[in-house]
């Protein structure tokens, strides 16, 4: 009895020893467990899904990429449309029409340098109109009188048939009048009549200035050439030689400086 007693005392210490180990064993299979748990915390701590969220975020960027590039093709499209492309190929034929009309031209520049190539024709020298021959004068007299009047100047012209000497004041006519425009004046009823060389010419001219006795002298001649050519009136007084030019410079009036000019208005 006693032997079993201590049997049984010593195999309870042992299945208690054992019964610790086995009941130890749990809190291991909890501890085996509790990592395993943890374990797949990590897992669901990791943001596996937000990448996997994220593509099709990115597939949708993709496809905006995707239905965007039809735009940049219809860019294209619009810039391709926008370029003058019709311009330059209707702008070759241009070019080709130019070359053309240069190819053409050069029949042209042949026929020029031929043309240089052929002897010039001299050119032929105006021919100088043969002057008029003045008729003789009546028996009685020596020479034919006119006179001529222009602003402040008068001018007594005497002709007779000559070989075309025109003196004024004792003086050649060009030297004179060195202005072309009052030589021009003084000659104009001798060229118009084409007997430049037909007369000889003096006149005696004071007053006025150069334009007045120009003037004058023109007045007298053309006289003069009338009375001693009845026919050539006609030809004179058409071109304004055997008018009188009634223009003169108007006098000054009194309290004026001059025919026209006021002094200044003071109102007080």
């Amino acid at each position: 009895m006693a032997e079993s007693n201590e049997d049984s005392k010593a195999k309870q210490p042992a299945e208690a020893v054992e019964a610790p180990a086995a009941a130890a064993e749990p809190k291991d299979e909890a501890a085996e467990s509790k990592p395993e748990a943890a374990k797949p915390k990590p897992k669901a701590a990791k943001p596996k899904p937000k990448p996997k969220a994220a593509k099709p975020k990115d597939e949708a960027v993709e496809s905006k990429d995707d239905t965007a590039e039809p735009k940049d093709d219809a860019a294209e499209s619009k810039e391709e449309a926008a370029k003058p492309k019709p311009k330059s190929k209707a702008a070759k034929p241009k070019d080709k029409a130019a070359e053309s009309k240069d190819e053409t031209a050069e029949p042209k520049d042949d026929a020029a340098e031929s043309k240089d190539e052929a002897p010039k024709p001299k050119e032929e020298e105006p021919k100088a109109t043969p002057s008029r021959t003045a008729p003789p004068l009546p028996a009685d007299a020596h020479y034919i009188w006119g006179t001529g009047r222009r602003k402040a100047a008068v001018a007594r012209v005497r002709i007779r048939p000559g070989s075309g000497n025109f003196l004024v004041n004792k003086r050649k006519m060009d030297e004179y009048f060195p202005r072309l425009c009052d030589q021009e004046s003084v000659l104009a009823p001798l060229q118009i009549l084409g007997m430049l060389v037909s007369y000889d010419v003096w006149v005696n001219v004071n007053g006025g200035g150069a334009t007045g006795q120009a003037g004058a002298v023109t007045l007298g001649l053309a006289r003069a050439l009338a009375k001693h050519i009845p026919e050539v009136e006609h030809d004179l007084r058409g071109k304004g030689l055997l008018t009188r030019d009634a223009r003169m410079k108007e006098r000054k009036k009194p309290g004026q400086p001059g025919a026209r000019k006021r002094f200044q208005f003071s109102k007080r």
